[in-house]
């Protein structure tokens, strides 16, 4: 089993501090920043988070989602349902810039199944969190 790993990354034109705190709010801003990819969203009572992400037709994970600021500039969630751990990792570009990381890792599948996951799957998640970047720029402007 190896693991997966899908990055994506963005400069946006709001500082670190307004672009953290955007991210960290999983009661107006996530919800609104998520793609079509995403459903089902909701803040459980015990504060994690759940959604459906579709990734493909064929492939569709519920989500049970434990969140964490570890560090200055940081958000990790981690997924009760599986080894799934996305890191948005941001720092600043400048005065009124910052550069936001999303990185998600999972153990993936062995065998040819495997080499299909590792070759293919980065790439879609990838194109999901560059669309999720693209409406938190939105999100954060002014």
């Amino acid at each position: 089993m190896a693991q997966v790993t899908a990055t994506a990354e963005r400069t946006i034109p709001a500082p670190a501090e307004r672009v953290t705190a955007a991210l960290a709010d999983y009661e107006k801003v996530r919800p609104a920043i998520f793609t079509e990819h995403y459903s089902d969203y909701r803040v459980e009572p015990d504060g994690r988070v759940h959604w459906t992400l579709q990734a493909t037709k064929s492939r569709v994970r519920e989500q049970l989602v434990d969140v964490s600021t570890p560090g200055e500039g940081t958000v990790v969630e981690r997924d009760a349902n599986s080894s799934m751990v996305t890191t948005w990792a941001v720092s600043p570009a400048g005065p009124d810039s910052s550069t936001v990381t999303v990185t998600t890792t999972w153990n993936g599948a062995g065998g040819i199944g495997g080499f299909f996951e590792r070759t293919f799957a980065p790439k879609g998640l990838r194109r999901i969190h560059e669309g999720v970047l693209d409406n938190l720029a939105g999100a954060v402007r002014g």
